[in-house]
C-alpha cells in the first residue's frame, strides 16, 4: 500500500497543478473556536467517549471499487493529476459520502507528496506503482530541501478547504500522512518492496543517514499535518503501512518515536487536532503506544482479535478497525460474522468501525452497503 486513496499510473511529478481558484495563493486559513464537547460521532470517540451504534469509515473509501471514482479518474487523466486537482479531488472524496453516508471523509491524496515536495523525483507507472530516484546516503539527502515548502502542496490544502464547506455537517474531515519509516522505505528503495529490505539494510549499515532522513520526514510531516488542520481537517491519520517489517531492535527508533514526535508537534501547535495512528503489523506494540499516549486512537489491522487485544489497553483509549478486507469482498455470512465479532468485542468502549487495511478494488458496492447496515443496525 502506498496511499490512502488509490493506485498509481504513468505520471511523473514535476510540480503541482495550478489551483482552481487563483485567490487560494493568498488565502489565510483560520479555524474557529473548538467546542469542548464535539457533536460529531467520530470526534466524540476520539475524545474517549463510547458511541453506539459505532461511527464508521473505511480506509481507501474513495477508490477504484466505485464506478463514479473510475469515471472521475478517467476525466483527470492520471492518478496524480487527480490528487493535484482540488475540484476533482474534492469530488472523489465526496463520492463515498454521497453513496454510503460514512461518518468521516478522508482527504484524497498520496503519502509520497512529501518526498516530492522535498525535491525527490517521483513518478507512477501503470500496473507497477510508484517509482522514485533512490535516496541512499547523506550526500543524496543534502540534495533535498531542509524544510518542506508548503506552497508546493497548496492544491492539497485547497481540497481540504473546499471539503470543509461541502461535506455534510455531521461528517468528520480527516487528513493524513505516511509515517516516516513507511515513506523512507519508498525513498530509499525507489519503489515498494515486499519486506522493505533495502531500508532495513540501510538502517543497519548507515544509521546516521537513516536518522537524518527520519528526522527530515518528522519535521516535514508535522508541518504538513499542521497546515492540513488549518485548512479544515478535524483529525488526521498517520499510516505506518510497513510496521510489520521492523524488528524489535529498530521499531522504537524508526516507528514509535518518530510517530510520537509528529503527534506531539501537531498537538503543541494545534491542541484541538486529533490523531489516529495505524501501524500495520504493530499489534505487539499497541500497549506501548497507548502507554506513551501516542495518538487519540489506535487502529488495529485485520490480523488482530479485538477480544484479545482490547483487554490489554486502557478502556479510555479509543481504537479503530479491524474487519478483514477479504471478508468484505466475500460478503454474506462471512461478512456478517466478521462484523459481529468486532461489535461484540468493542461494545462499551470508544471505537470507530473500519477495515484492518484499505478496501480492495474488486469489492462489491452492495457488500459495503451490507456492512454499513449491519454496523448501524446493531
Amino acid at each position: 500500500m502506498w496511499t490512502g486513496c488509490g493506485r498509481g499510473c504513468g505520471f511523473a511529478i514535476h510540480g503541482p497543478r495550478e489551483t482552481t481558484d487563483s485567490r487560494f495563493k493568498e488565502f489565510k486559513f483560520k479555524r474557529g473556536p473548538v467546542s469542548e464537547r464535539p457533536t460529531k460521532a467520530i470526534l466524540r470517540v476520539l475524545n474517549g467517549e463510547p458511541v453506539w451504534p459505532l461511527p464508521i469509515w473505511i480506509m481507501r473509501q474513495a477508490g477504484r471499487y466505485l464506478p463514479e471514482y473510475r469515471a472521475t479518474r478517467a476525466q483527470a487523466g492520471s492518478f496524480l493529476d487527480l490528487c493535484y486537482n482540488p475540484r476533482l479531488a474534492e469530488e472523489v472524496t465526496l463520492q463515498p459520502i454521497r453513496r454510503f453516508g460514512f461518518d468521516a471523509a478522508i482527504l484524497f491524496s498520496d503519502i509520497l507528496v512529501i518526498p516530492h515536495a522535498l525535491g525527490q523525483e517521483v513518478r507512477f507507472v501503470e500496473n507497477e506503482g510508484p517509482k522514485l530516484d533512490p535516496i541512499t546516503s547523506l550526500a543524496d539527502l543534502k540534495q533535498l530541501k531542509d524544510e518542506i515548502p508548503l506552497e508546493h502542496l497548496d492544491p492539497v490544502f485547497e481540497t481540504l478547504d473546499r471539503l470543509s464547506t461541502s461535506l455534510p455537517r455531521e461528517t468528520t474531515l480527516l487528513g493524513f500522512c505516511g509515517a516516516p519509516w513507511t515513506v523512507a522505505s519508498y525513498m530509499i528503495a525507489g519503489k515498494g518492496t515486499p519486506d522493505q529490505a533495502p531500508a532495513r539494510l540501510t538502517a543497519y549499515r548507515d544509521p546516521a543517514f537513516m536518522a537524518a532522513l527520519i528526522d527530515r520526514l518528522v519535521k516535514a510531516s508535522t508541518a504538513y499535518l499542521i497546515r492540513q488542520i488549518d485548512a479544515g481537517a478535524e483529525a488526521v491519520q498517520i499510516f505506518e503501512s510497513f510496521g510489520a517489517a521492523l524488528p524489535p531492535a529498530l521499531f522504537d527508533t524508526l516507528s514509535l518515536d518518530p510517530i510520537r514526535r509528529i503527534v506531539s508537534g501537531l498537538k503543541a501547535a494545534r491542541p484541538q487536532a486529533k490523531a489516529i495512528v495505524f501501524v500495520r503489523g504493530g499489534g505487539s506494540h499497541l500497549a506501548r503506544f497507548a502507554a506513551a499516549g501516542v495518538g487519540d486512537a489506535l487502529a488495529l489491522d485485520w490480523t488482530l482479535d479485538p477480544a484479545q487485544v482490547l483487554p490489554t489497553l486502557p478502556k479510555t483509549v479509543a481504537t479503530q478497525g479491524n474487519l478483514d478486507p477479504l471478508a468484505l469482498i466475500a460478503g454474506g455470512e462471512a461478512l456478517t460474522n466478521g462484523i459481529d465479532r468486532i461489535l461484540s468485542a468493542v461494545r462499551g468502549r470508544p471505537h470507530i468501525f473500519n477495515l484492518g487495511h484499505g478496501i480492495l478494488p474488486e469489492t462489491p458496492t452492495d457488500h459495503v452497503a451490507q456492512l454499513i447496515a449491519r454496523v448501524r443496525g446493531a
